[in-house]
């Protein structure tokens, strides 16, 4: 428990909210954890009970019964679905489905944002993983965005997990990925060598314009197919990343004028509208009748489709891959009727483990 467990409202404290009267008089206390503890009724102004929108008149006696600085955010297990596409003494691969966060954000409480996490569910289904990672993140290498479904891979004991964050700094993993991106990309393949960095504006994008932090950002596509129809033009791309920076692909496809189908974050549209239907000419109320259909995703259509490289301790190579999930699929089929269920790729080979 901190020492400050009463205050005395000044003055000049008069008129002020009550959340930010503390979270003024608190050090290093943001005001989310402030009014969870007013929620909770850890604070009591005058022995009352009061929310955190309440003005202060100034000389009240501030009463702070709960923890403002809370114990450092753990990881706990969940018995949450997993699927399992590789798995020995050292590693697991495992296929994240979209939505899911890989492990709660360090500035996050023990709730409802702090649950449903891949860590969770990988605790509750290996037990026991790399501590390097520390424990909101316990055998994590590398990352997905959460509206990224794919492959990932997790440690399961330190000694993979320095060896497996080697490989992944000296590009040894090789990681593709499957995207819908808007237009038509005309080149049949390319590649684009572009530093991605945060934006120093919109401080949820990166950027690709030159700034200080930037870093070095490599990704190489290819055209899998072109699709052409009433609700415009989209290329299915596979894409190479040699680097793994945060967006890379999302950030790198937008700076070309190709955003993934569904990233708003980077400038594509939210729903796709039929553009056949739209332009039929017709009576305001018959059109008021008749509205053209719209497809909505409600996800980044990325997904981390193979993986290729050198086991780590028994020097066999793995290549691991997954089909595009159902969800993926089936918007891939509205947009233009029978695609095929198979996206083309690789032949992976049969593992040995």
């Amino acid at each position: 428990m901190t020492e400050l467990r009463t205050l005395i409202a000044t003055p000049e404290a008069a008129g002020q909210r009550l959340d930010q009267f503390l979270v003024a008089q608190i050090e290093g206390v943001s005001r989310s954890r402030i009014q969870l503890l007013l929620e909770q009724g850890d604070v009591l102004v005058d022995g009352t009970r009061l929310k955190a929108s309440h003005k202060l008149r100034g000389g009240e006696t501030i009463l702070i019964t709960g923890e403002p600085h809370p114990a450092p955010l753990k990881a706990t297990a969940e018995d949450i679905p997993l699927h399992i596409v590789f798995e020995d003494a050292d590693l697991a691969v495992v296929d994240k489905p979209a939505g899911m966060m890989v492990h709660a954000g360090s500035g996050q409480n023990e709730d409802e944002r702090s649950r449903g996490t891949l860590v969770n569910a990988l605790l509750f289904h290996f037990k026991s993983l790399s501590a390097t990672g520390g424990d909101l993140r316990p055998g994590i290498v590398h990352r997905l965005d959460k509206d990224t479904s794919g492959l990932i891979i997790v440690a399961k004991n330190d000694r993979a997990h320095a060896a497996l964050a080697t490989k992944f700094s000296s590009r040894e993993i090789k990681k593709t990925y499957i995207a819908l991106v808007q237009g038509n990309v005309e080149r049949p393949k390319g590649t684009i060598d572009a530093s991605v960095g945060r934006d120093p504006v919109r401080r949820t994008r990166m950027t690709t314009q030159p700034l200080e932090n930037s870093r070095t950002a490599i990704s190489h596509y290819e055209v899998v197919r072109r699709i052409a129809g009433r609700f415009g033009k989209f290329t299915l791309v596979r894409v190479r990343i040699e680097t793994g920076r945060t967006h890379q692909i999302r950030v790198h496809m937008a700076s070309i004028g190709h955003p993934v189908v569904g990233d708003s974050l980077y400038g594509a549209s939210n729903q796709l509208t039929d553009q056949v239907a739209s332009n039929v000419v017709m009576s305001r109320a018959a059109r008021r009748k008749s509205e053209p259909e719209r497809l909505r995703l409600g996800r980044n259509f990325l997904h981390a489709a193979e993986l290729e490289f050198t086991h780590p301790t028994s020097r066999k190579p793995l290549v691991l891959s997954t089909p595009l999930p159902p969800e993926l699929d089936d918007f891939l089929r509205k947009l233009e009727g029978d695609i095929p269920q198979e996206i083309p790729s690789k032949p992976v080979r049969k593992l040995r483990r």
